[in-house]
């Protein structure tokens, strides 16, 4: 019996292919002397693939899968290996599709006992038209909690129990934001970021979407697979995009995997044996650090709860790298948010980005690091290889978000820092292959909201605003900053957007429903991002900062940052920051700046004329106020 026990072991580890059959060996029983019942199929990871894209692996749920034969039958389709669990729960299947054609496929999975059947389909590919585009410094995003923005649909609530939850399931859907798109082209938003649709089903407090149960599927919470085509197509019929949060690191808790995972290294340990994720990655990028100080920053379960995906392991690299694919074509994605970026391996990202650029050239992506120091950051941007651990890795990410500015801008806007300090972030662009694309933004689902950080103002938030939609980079505005909502750390920065669910006193998606606050900022958001729209060089120009001290920053934008003004020079614009409760007189040296031979300085927004001669330019500057001029 020992003997036929390691023979059946050693057979599940030796694969043989045979045209479009593909067998392993035959299945027994526990006492190894009956055959297994007849396998079950209950689950095919991904549903579905498309022709023209690189042959898929399918990772099959069900039982009895192991030793059993697998045929494929199709127009050029055939299968080249296979490998199923050692508990007969897990089949993966590799298809080679090279040559095929759309068409529907059937799989059978066999054993002496009998076989089971799936339908699989190959598709057509999408239009380009479809999406695809990419977010660029050209855009403005919004991120969207799902479940916190707007209930547009009343059939997939919660018990009513859980909205009065900090942490429970409060109704927001994909309808409720399909609902409400013309609220952010109207607000000038271009891009919507949701927060991850994964269904998060097993737990009461994964509303948020990080917490995983099936990486195929929407959360019945949010509605159904059709409701988020539905959406990301209404998004791109009023020429806006769609930005997805997909997070590769990890899986939530109520997860599967997490007690039945389909490869004995699937996760970095497991539920009962795991190390916590550290969350200081400042070792990372250390030349002189050892892996024994890395290794538990992309080898920890974050939270030390959530189950920390092995992507050096090939089939979670696949898997992984597929899932990404499967979201983008489905719903004609234009980009990613990847969270908890510096978690996970470089040479995964490497490999994850090459076959995204592939298959989507336009797609473009933006990676969490969060993290203030601009050195530290700057190193999983790319576009350049950095060396690590695992070699020198570009990890190919479009950019990352700019943390070390929101940092900075909550320092010397609320902590009253001097203003200059935002040079010191700014002169360390140099570290970025392409600083020009770095989101910027002033606070996030992740952090306390601005306006309840200790000693902040309405004027201090409007200036943070309007810092954002005129400097450097994409601004991206956190839902209900824009009508100055409070909430302190996570999860009281999550509240309600008001108007957005039965039974809200007023409706801040209108104009009528908002108070003389929200009204304020909201408007002047507003103004900011459309006169952003209205002049290129706020979304595509380069960036030169010709004054700061401890209350002012000023700054230029043009395509050319390094001559003056030309008869044929395109529209230049200057912003001065006056960050103080006193008006400023400010004089600017324009010779060998890019104001150089400029003689029109056309007042715009929050801006009192300005008198020129003998090359220096004088100002008034208004207390807490961020004055903006058209140059020429």
């Amino acid at each position: 019996m020992r003997n036929r026990v390691r023979a059946v072991l050693f057979a599940s580890l030796c694969l043989f292919a045979c045209g479009t059959v593909f067998a392993q060996t035959n299945c027994l029983d526990a006492i190894g002397s009956a055959p297994c019942p007849a396998p079950f199929i209950d689950k095919i990871d991904p549903p579905n693939w498309w022709a023209t894209f690189p042959s898929p692996m399918l990772l099959l749920h069900g039982n009895h899968l192991f030793g059993a034969t697998v045929a494929v039958s199709g127009s050029n389709v055939s299968v080249t290996r296979t490998h199923a669990s050692a508990n007969g729960h897990y089949l993966f299947i590799w298809l080679r599709t090279t040559h095929a054609a759309p068409q529907s496929l059937t799989i059978r999975v066999s054993n002496a006992a009998g076989s089971a059947s799936r339908a699989y389909h190959l598709d057509r590919r999408k239009p380009a038209s479809a999406g695809f585009q990419g977010f660029s410094s050209r855009d403005v995003m919004y991120l969207i909690m799902t479940d916190r923005f707007a209930d547009g649909d009343t059939s997939n609530d919660p018990n009513p129990s859980q909205r009065g939850l900090p942490r429970g399931w409060h109704g927001g859907d994909l309808r409720g934001i399909q609902q409400h798109l013309g609220y952010l082209r109207q607000l000038g938003v271009t891009t919507i970021w949701t927060t991850p649709v994964y269904d998060n089903t097993g737990g009461t407090q994964d509303y948020h979407g990080y917490s995983a149960t099936n990486m195929y599927a929407v959360d019945p919470h949010f509605g159904t697979l059709a409701d988020y085509i539905h959406l990301a197509q209404a998004v791109h019929a009023v020429g806006m995009k769609l930005v997805l949060d997909t997070v590769p690191n990890h899986v939530g808790a109520a997860n599967p995997w997490a007690k039945d995972p389909p490869a004995p290294d699937w996760f970095h340990g497991t539920v009962a044996h795991h190390e916590p994720a550290n969350t200081d990655f400042t070792s990372l990028p250390d030349p002189h650090a050892t892996w024994a100080q890395q290794e538990d920053v992309t080898q920890g379960w974050f939270a030390n709860v959530l189950p920390d995906l092995n992507q050096k392991n090939p089939l979670v690299s696949q898997y992984l790298i597929q899932n990404a694919v499967w979201w983008v074509e489905t719903a004609g994605l234009d980009g990613l948010r990847l969270d908890t970026f510096p978690y996970v391996s470089r040479v995964f990202w490497h490999n994850f980005h090459a076959e995204l650029h592939q298959l989507f050239p336009h797609l473009t992506t933006v990676g969490e690091v969060f993290n203030p120091d601009p050195t530290l950051v700057s190193y999983f941007a790319g576009g350049v290889a950095r060396p690590g651990h695992e070699g020198t890795v570009d990890t190919g990410l479009y950019t990352p978000f700019d943390f070390p500015i929101y940092f900075m801008l909550r320092r010397v806007l609320i902590q009253n820092q001097p203003m200059s300090n935002l040079e010191n972030i700014l002169r360390q662009d140099r570290l970025y292959p392409h600083p020009e694309r770095l989101v910027t933004f002033i606070g996030n689902h992740d952090t306390m909201r601005f306006l309840t950080v200790p000693g902040a103002t309405i004027p201090d938030l409007k200036m943070a605003f309007a810092l954002i939609s005129t400097m450097r980079g994409m601004p991206q505005i956190y839902s209900g900053d824009e009508i100055a909502m409070r909430g302190g750390n996570d999860p009281d920065n999550r509240h309600d957007f008001l108007g957005g669910f039965p039974g809200d006193p007023a409706n801040a998606f209108t104009a009528a429903g908002r108070t003389p606050e929200q009204a304020s900022v909201h408007d002047y958001l507003r103004t900011l991002l459309r006169f952003r729209a209205h002049h290129i060089a706020l979304q595509t120009g380069l960036q030169q900062d010709i004054y700061m001290d401890k209350t002012v920053f000023a700054f230029v934008r043009a395509d050319d940052v390094a001559h003056g003004c030309t008869p044929s020079s395109p529209e230049r614009v200057l912003v001065t920051a006056n960050h103080s409760s006193s008006p400023r007189s400010l004089t600017l040296s324009t010779p060998e700046t890019a104001l150089a031979g400029c003689s029109q300085f056309m007042p715009a927004l929050g801006a009192s004329p300005a008198t020129l001669a003998n090359g220096s330019l004088t100002m008034q500057v208004a207390p807490d106020q961020t004055a903006v001029y058209l140059v020429r």
